[in-house]
């Protein structure tokens, strides 16, 4: 009996051991994955959090010359973005608008037809559209809108880069949110004879709301710092523009023009913490809304 419990507990031991060794390696390696968005969280608020005030939100860019009189008397750069926040809400609504029907309505038509080839086909499109350089998808939209409709830069062209690329992850995202509605809700709408159509718009939508509004919710939240595809299509401005036809600016863009000029420097750092906030508030939003309703 005393050898038996010897053995046993040196099982127990060792087991004991490769447990607290196997947590610790995988605490370890979370806290390596985690470290670099804290990192750059920290260093975005260390640096940006000075510019961040209500004028920053209200107020458009200074020039050159009013950036580096302030830096010069040890003065915070006067300014803000309110001409790229207002682009970026405009042109993410109109792409949003432009994106969210169609992603929807392809994404319940690939889950009603699973097995067709034109079904194949438009999911086969649709995960290679999700890897496509952003850039591309800019050029696209330049052939598309820039040249024949707009004739000019203008927000409308970089709404149509955005929906683009918001369209793969709103696709994707209805289709499995749909898989995973069981079938036998849907067979019981049927049986008492509910139209096909309000099957769909009664009983799959409502059902599936949660994890289609968390699809968008990414799907915006992906656009929402795109600099590359703007710059081919909405191009910038200086000003606040609300005609959807004109060239507009954007936060992303902004950020970029700053990085330009070596007198904007805090105000790139102060722009890339605000748009970092409006994703990170996007991110947590949805997952919020996942986890309320799994």
């Amino acid at each position: 009996m005393d050898a038996t419990s010897k053995i046993l507990r040196d099982n127990l031991g060792r087991r004991t051991f490769k447990d607290r060794y196997f947590r610790g390696l995988v605490v370890f390696l979370s806290l390596i994955t985690i470290s670099p968005i804290v990192l750059i969280i920290y260093k975005l608020v260390e640096k940006g959090i000075r510019q961040i005030s209500f004028d920053f939100i209200i107020q458009t860019p200074p020039d050159t010359f009013e950036a580096m009189t302030a830096l010069a008397n040890g003065e915070l750069i006067p300014g803000g973005i309110a001409n790229g926040i207002t682009g970026t809400l405009m042109m993410v609504v109109l792409a949003s608008v432009l994106a969210i029907p169609v992603g929807v309505i392809t994404g319940i038509y690939l889950y009603e037809n699973p097995g067709k080839p034109m079904a194949n086909l438009t999911r086969n499109i649709s995960d290679i559209l999700q890897g496509v350089p952003s850039i591309v998808l800019g050029l696209i939209a330049y052939i598309w809108v820039v040249k024949p409709i707009t004739n000019g830069f203008s927000a409308l062209a970089g709404s149509v880069s955005l929906a683009i690329m918001m369209l793969p992850m709103i696709v994707r995202s209805t289709e499995e949110t749909l898989k995973m509605i069981p079938q036998t809700i849907k067979e019981a709408a049927l049986a008492l004879g509910v139209p096909y159509y309000k099957v769909i718009l009664k009983v799959l939508i409502p059902t599936g709301f949660s994890g289609l509004l968390t699809g968008i919710l990414l799907g915006i939240s992906r656009v929402l710092g795109e600099t590359a595809p703007l710059m081919l299509t909405a191009l910038g401005s200086t000003m606040i523009n609300l005609d959807i036809t004109k060239p507009t600016s954007a936060v992303p863009l902004l950020i970029w023009e700053f990085y330009n000029d070596p007198n904007m420097v805090d105000l790139i750092w102060s722009s890339s913490l605000f748009l970092m906030a409006m994703v990170l508030t996007l991110n947590l939003l949805s997952k919020r809304i996942a986890a309320r309703t799994k």
